[in-house]
């Protein structure tokens, strides 16, 4: 593809959560200190909320990696299971064979596998991954679950990464006593102007790059007003441009790069500014083809009625 033409080792924007591109931003760093620091606490439940596009997933991919070694992960990266299904899914993770739809007995294997792990010096900790998409009756039993304890410690940590659907659905009264046990609370942003700069470039040097600035300014500022700053339209968007650079043998991606990619993105239209600016050199064309055309049909020889 376009790689060796700019000089990157790898592509910079694909979709891919890949934790090698992941980017501190102040709200990246935010909810990952209080990530950490309810961790370490031991605090029952985390809930991190954003919009679709965000970084909650790439969020998640840190958590997992820079989890101590005393930690085991229990990852659900589809929630959508019936309360059953979570119980066994929750078993499946902790490496146990429980061959029974009981779920009472489900249920009590896992509470031996947590004493025992707990006996040992271990910690568990439940990451869900799109938690707006567990039904309402398994939350539930994710509640009942984190009712696992000892006199001095919660058996098990809880962390739900979710859309804003998800809060919506915390609000429901049969779920009060779940929201009441949400410790910490955090809801990523999209990124402000400034940070989308650093974003791009972040990427670009995670790639391999070194050279000179490949995105003029005004690129990047159409960018950042089509995208809202949404790290995942970003990408498409960067992507597109360089590929339309690549497709012209030029090495820098400017505004009509990045217009011809946002007019290619379903869901997304130009930014007004950038319509103006559009319509205003289309006219500039038009104003200067005026003369030349009349002075053509000096030329052309006159139509009779």
């Amino acid at each position: 593809m376009y790689a060796s033409h700019f000089g990157f080792r790898e592509l910079p924007f694909c979709l891919t959560p890949d934790t090698q591109f992941y980017h501190d931003s102040k709200w990246h760093r935010e909810a990952g200190f209080i990530l950490d620091i309810c961790i370490e606490q031991g605090e029952g439940f985390i809930k991190i909320v954003g919009e679709v596009g965000t970084g909650k997933t790439m969020l998640c991919r840190r958590l997992l990696r820079n989890l101590p070694e005393n930690f085991i992960p229990v990852f659900i990266p589809n929630p959508y299971l019936t309360p059953e299904g979570l119980l066994h899914a929750i078993a499946h993770e902790l490496g146990l064979l429980v061959d029974n739809n009981n779920s009472h007995i489900v249920l009590k294997a896992v509470e031996e596998e947590l004493v025992q792990l707990a006996i040992l010096g271990h910690k568990v900790i439940l990451i869900v991954d799109e938690a707006q998409s567990m039904p309402a009756q398994t939350l539930e039993a994710l509640r009942l679950v984190t009712n696992l304890e000892t006199e001095k410690m919660k058996l098990l940590q809880v962390v739900l990464f979710g859309q804003p659907e998800l809060d919506v659905i915390l609000k429901q009264p049969a779920l009060r006593q779940l929201l009441q046990r949400m410790t910490f609370s955090y809801q990523l942003q999209a990124l402000d102007f400034s940070a989308t700069q650093e974003y791009i470039a972040h990427r670009l040097q995670c790639a391999g790059y070194n050279g000179s600035t490949i995105f003029e300014p005004k690129a990047v500022q159409a960018i950042f007003h089509a995208s809202g700053g949404v790290a995942r339209i970003i990408n498409v968007l960067a992507h597109k441009s360089l590929m339309c650079a690549f497709g012209k043998r030029v090495k820098e991606v400017n505004m009509s790069f990045v217009l011809a990619a946002i007019d290619d993105t379903e869901g997304l239209t130009r930014p007004k500014t950038f319509s103006i600016w559009s319509f205003r050199r289309a006219a500039a064309v038009v104003t200067l083809a005026v003369p030349a055309l009349a002075l053509m049909n000096n030329f052309l020889p006159a139509v009779s009625s």
